[in-house]
């Protein structure tokens, strides 16, 4: 997906051309496969660094573009929002001091976006989902202004009617809609390659297969989106819905995801995956192709298969198979998609080396593999993963029942030392890296785990912006040092970077539990609801949650006070009370703009309105903490 010049809305003629090449591309890799083109003697590995940009309230900070103007390096390249980068880290053979120096070469790289990022008053943070995001973080006005982003933004939604729903239930549970891919750009990811050889290709993919499941439980890193607790690497289900371009049908029928595990285990070679994928998954995007794969082969060159390598850009299989040309020969890669970003750079390399000691181990481990294990067990097995972490259960080779962390102990982490032992990578490297997973797991501090406990520590200190606002920071402090994360201290509530921060927009601090009435029901309810919840307003929503007027605890003062609703008398809707045109705001409204509608209008409370349904509400007693912290500060400075 780095062309510029793909479109969703290529004319039927241009279209079908663009189809033509991606089947050209595919019979000519198949005669690369064929007449032995692919290299071979040569084990490369590759990872690509996807990050957050914060500004000093560690919120998403939406400057890349200006960044990379300042950012010297093809490496350096954009994501889907404003408020991402990606650094392409060049291959390494695997071998020696690969890892140490895969490490140097990320750390240098995170260094100086830092540095160019602290220019603009702005920092790094390494996080699968970034704590402080918010609903309005991922609006169309912080997309990267690229054609090829927006062109995969109309063609999604297109494809998936236009909204998309987000349903992730964990320890709480998250149901919100969206109107475009932008919630794709909630996660980053470390994602690791592998060289393999052609002939070996099937069987290394379906091992990488297997060994997502443990490698991921003992990565995760994301359990927190919009302040729900949901999974240990929610990150999974957040890319799956929010590029799922399905929609739902009136009878059973499959539809494939385009972000996926996967069908079955492959037999034949990598042409299995592609053709899976292209039978299965409509194109989203195309280009013009100026190139003729099978006469570069005729002329005896090496093809770039642009069209292949474009239509295979928009298909997520957490493990992606990927063709690629280097010093002029054509290699084969495995792309590892499901390692989350952080906690620390350390604790990244320690898991590519996990995941490649793994697939390297395991390869020569597990040779009857397909025979063994049932392909829905190894599906099943990162889903859990996904869930619980190292709390996850998984089914093994021949049907036997583990604890993720038995089975990493036990079996998963000798395997991928011998794995890189066999590859000459030095002992050092192993050892340092291959400890790091070992202690992760005996310790059970994974990332995603000190983030939940911290925020278990903090109790009911503090408003839950102000709590994702510490977590964030905590993180990004730790980041700095040479401590991988299962040794870091926990959070604390005080490291938010100051209270204003968490105060800029409305929705950082509304209230999202609700309490609602309809328009034809008692007034009596709606009485009885203020005096048990406290509260002097209650919202008035139809079924489809649309606001359609607000009631107030004078209104229904005035009511007691001509004598109903009594025992006996007249039984009052709430409709003949309530106020049809309240005022409202939508959720990233300025608070200092709330609070002047609020006083412009002489009302007490805000109803907070997105797409015209109700998604909370701002009183005067939300306020309240903003008052008392600005009189402190006042009075301390006299």
């Amino acid at each position: 997906m780095g062309r510029q010049d793909i479109s969703p809305d290529l004319e039927p003629a241009e279209f079908r051309a663009f189809t033509k090449a991606l089947l050209n591309d595919l019979r000519a890799l198949e005669h690369m496969l064929r007449d032995g083109m692919i290299e071979t003697g040569v084990r490369r590995i590759g990872a690509e660094q996807e990050l957050f940009l914060v500004d000093r309230g560690f919120r998403p900070a939406p400057i890349a573009v200006d960044l990379l103007e300042h950012l010297e390096g093809a490496e350096y390249t954009t994501e889907l929002a404003k408020f991402n980068l990606e650094i392409n880290l060049p291959p390494l053979e695997l071998g020696g001091r690969c890892l140490t120096e895969l490490q140097h070469q990320v750390q240098g790289h995170v260094d100086e976006v830092r540095r160019v990022a602290g220019d603009h008053k702005a920092d790094v943070v390494l996080m699968g989902i970034l704590p402080t995001l918010t609903n309005s973080d991922l609006s169309l006005e912080n997309i990267t202004p690229r054609p090829r982003y927006h062109a995969l933004n109309d063609a999604v939604t297109r494809m998936c009617g236009g909204t998309y729903h987000l349903h992730i239930q964990g320890s709480e549970e998250l149901h919100v809609e969206h109107d475009s891919v932008m919630m794709e750009a909630g996660n980053t990811s470390f994602q690791v390659h592998l060289q393999v050889e052609a002939d070996e290709f099937a069987h290394f993919y379906n091992v990488a297969q297997m060994m997502a499941a443990p490698v991921l439980a003992a990565s995760v890193n994301s359990p927190l989106l919009f302040g729900r607790r949901l999974w240990m690497e929610t990150r999974i289900a957040l890319f799956q819905q929010s590029i799922d371009t399905r929609r739902t049908m009136p009878h059973r029928r499959e539809l494939t995801p385009r972000v996926r595990f996967g069908e079955r285990w492959i037999e034949g070679s990598i042409l299995d995956v592609y053709r899976e994928d292209i039978a299965r998954i409509p194109a989203l995007v195309g280009a013009t192709i100026d190139e003729d794969s099978l006469q570069t082969l005729r002329d005896g060159r090496v093809p770039r298969l642009a069209a292949l390598q474009i239509y295979n850009g928009t298909v997520y299989r957490w493990n992606r198979p990927c063709y690629g040309v280097l010093h002029g020969k054509p290699h084969l890669r495995i792309e590892c998609r499901v390692l989350p970003s952080g906690p620390t750079i350390q604790d990244e390399v320690a898991n590519a080396a996990f995941w490649i000691g793994a697939v390297l181990g395991g390869a020569k481990a597990y040779d009857a593999l397909c025979s063994r294990m049932d392909f829905a067990d190894a599906r099943g097995n990162l889903l859990a993963a996904a869930r619980g972490g190292l709390q996850a259960g998984f089914t093994w080779m021949d049907g036997r029942r583990v604890t993720a962390p038995r089975l990493i102990l036990a079996e998963i982490i000798p395997l991928a030392r011998s794995g890189l032992e066999a590859q000459g990578v030095d002992s050092t490297d192993i050892d340092r890296y291959l400890s790091i997973i070992d202690a992760r797991v005996r310790s059970k501090r994974t990332g995603a785990r000190w983030l939940v406990e911290s925020l278990a520590r903090f109790d009911d200190s503090g408003t839950e912006a102000e709590q994702m606002a510490a977590l964030t920071s905590a993180a990004a402090h730790r980041q700095h040092n040479t401590r991988p994360g299962h040794e870091w201290d926990y959070a604390d509530i005080g490291e938010g970077g100051g209270w204003r921060h968490n105060y800029l927009r409305v929705e950082q601090y509304m209230t999202t539990d609700l309490f609602t009435v309809k328009q034809h029901e008692l007034v009596d309810l709606t009485a009885l609801l203020m005096d048990w919840k406290h509260i002097r307003q209650v919202p008035v929503e139809d079924d489809e949650h649309r606001l359609v007027g607000l009631v107030s605890y004078g209104a229904v003062l005035r009511v007691l006070a001509t004598g109903g609703p009594a025992e006996g008398a007249k039984a009052f809707p709430v409709k003949d009370i309530m106020d049809t045109a309240p005022v409202t705001a939508a959720p990233d409204t300025p608070t200092l703009e709330a609070i002047h509608l609020m006083r412009s209008h002489g009302v007490t409370c805000l109803p907070i309105v997105k797409d015209e349904r109700l998604v909370g509400i701002v009183s005067v007693d939300d306020f309240l903490p903003i008052v008392t912290r600005l009189l402190e500060e006042r009075l301390e400075d006299k």
